[in-house]
């Protein structure tokens, strides 16, 4: 079990949080048609590079959204920033 860090909360485990995506993915529009192929990259691209990663969190028992910065392969946080200003 691995122990990440809510930036509200302090370390928790794993099990607490859902990803949410990566940071920079852009959902495609829909206020315009939108093809299967566009919804697929979407879906199922992801970049899965080794090393640093930056991707969105949600620490399920607070509902607080933040971005945790990760190495991929050892599985280290490097960083966590909350996506707003102040903690309730």
């Amino acid at each position: 079990m691995q122990l990440f860090p809510c930036p509200f909360c302090g370390l928790r485990d794993e099990r607490e949080f859902h990803f949410a995506g990566e940071v920079g993915k852009t959902r495609p529009k829909t206020s315009e048609p939108v093809s299967d192929a566009d919804w697929n990259t979407y879906l199922n691209t992801q970049r899965n590079e080794k090393g640093a990663a930056r991707e969105i969190w949600c620490h399920v028992t607070c509902q607080e959204y933040f971005v945790m910065e990760r190495d991929t392969v050892s599985m280290d946080v490097l960083e966590t920033v909350a996506l707003r200003k102040e903690p309730s």
